[in-house]
């Protein structure tokens, strides 16, 4: 009997019995599609964390302003105003690991344009602000050094500000007013979302720095300086070299506390990035039980079925047929069963992902590295369990199971 035959005659003795052969396929279907789903939901939470990561900033490096010690008491975070423009061009000059440098001071006003207003943050910043921060034009275009230059009364709004004071209307070439202050609209921010602190980053005005000093606050000094390193691997070396170069420029003594502050909200970030791979490993390894139980659940039934064909693998034997073609039957039969239920579970593993995704409001990304991985071990998982019931059944002494009933 070739090869051929032998699969013909295992699928033939898996369709007599329906009932049990459905039953055991259920535990590798399981296993399958909860570790589609679970992987496609790992890797959507764990996109949503690199976008987060990308929103941040090209290898953000974030020094800001630091606190005040009045009688002993630190009075926190921009209580002390010793960031200069000067600092700026230091840093910019002197820190090889630095690519690219933003002067930043903001504060809160009311915009206004015809009946509608709205209160929102601005940010008073420099051009670079906007490859330092990744964020990109949607409509016009930003603001140039010459603006800076000559405190133009220019600015780019966020999505949330647009909405509010627009609607539909193109704002572009319009002009709002900060307060008292007339600016015109020149560009459009793409949308970024929700800050790690949950924050509306598009709810936010865009302007020159000198406009911001020269017009709305009256003052010299900075609140943030916001930078760019040259490359991740750089990110916490630059921020100690700055950290040095504005220790020496503000004349702090060793035992002197800095007067600015430098963050890394990056590392934040990627600890939520470790923990959400590190889950979805272990969410994956829980789901992979349920394929073991599976294979258990074969290997439990092939014993059965070898007992209860006992005569008929006697019969077979005594007319021929080979050690190597009763352990290819029963084996046959356990793949089977295996890249079934594999199958089905690939089928449930794509419409439960998409049913996440819709009910989760994620953008899930199936994966097709997953798909191809889980029926591999589908596969696997018939050969494996399969093989013991397979060379028992091709062990059995042909005398002794032609006189089993």
């Amino acid at each position: 009997m070739n090869r051929a035959a032998l699969l013909r005659s295992a699928l033939w003795s898996l369709l007599r019995n329906k009932t049990r052969s459905l039953l055991t396929v259920l535990g590798i279907t399981i296993g399958i599609a909860a570790v589609i789903c679970v992987v496609a939901v790992g890797e959507a939470g764990q996109a949503q964390v690199e976008q987060q990561l990308n929103n941040l900033g090209d290898n953000f490096v974030w020094i800001e302003e630091g606190g005040r010690a009045v009688n002993g008491v630190r009075t926190g975070s921009h209580g002390e105003n010793t960031l200069t423009l000067d600092d700026v061009a230091a840093i910019k000059r002197q820190i090889p690991d630095i690519k690219a440098v933003s002067p930043n001071v903001d504060g809160s006003v009311q915009v206004i344009y015809g009946n509608q207003n709205w209160f929102t943050r601005y940010r008073g910043v420099s051009p670079e602000y906007f490859d330092i921060k990744r964020w990109g034009v949607d409509q016009g275009a930003a603001f140039t050094e010459d603006d800076v230059e000559n405190a133009a009364n220019v600015c780019a709004i966020g999505r949330t500000v647009r909405s509010q004071l627009f609607g539909a209307e193109n704002p572009i070439g319009k002009v709002i007013r900060l307060g008292t202050l007339p600016c015109k609209v020149v560009a459009t921010l793409q949308p970024k979302g929700l800050s790690l602190s949950g924050q509306d980053q598009d709810d936010t005005i865009l302007m020159p720095y000198t406009v911001v000093q020269k017009k709305i606050k009256g003052n010299v000094w900075l609140d943030d300086i916001l930078c760019s390193a040259l490359s991740q691997d750089v990110v916490k070396l630059a921020g100690q070299e700055a950290a040095a170069l504005l220790r020496d420029r503000h004349h702090l003594r060793p035992d002197q506390p800095d007067d600015f502050n430098i963050r890394n909200p990056e590392d934040i970030i990627q600890a939520q990035l470790a923990a959400s791979r590190t889950l979805t490993i272990l969410l994956v390894t829980i789901a992979s039980i349920s394929l073991l139980v599976g294979g258990i659940g074969i290997m439990n039934v092939m014993l059965v079925s070898v007992t209860e064909r006992t005569r008929e693998i006697g019969v077979r034997v005594a007319v021929g047929a080979t050690e190597g073609a009763i352990r290819l039957q029963f084996l046959g039969e356990s793949v089977m069963l295996s890249l079934v239920g594999g199958a089905v579970g690939v089928v449930l593993g794509i419409v439960g992902t998409y049913v996440a995704g819709r009910t989760l409001d994620w953008p899930m990304k199936l994966s097709p590295q997953a798909v191809i991985i889980a029926g591999v071990f589908s596969a696997a998982v018939g050969v494996f369990f399969g093989y013991y019931p397979a060379r028992k059944a091709s062990l059995l002494d042909p005398i002794e199971a032609l006189r089993s009933e």
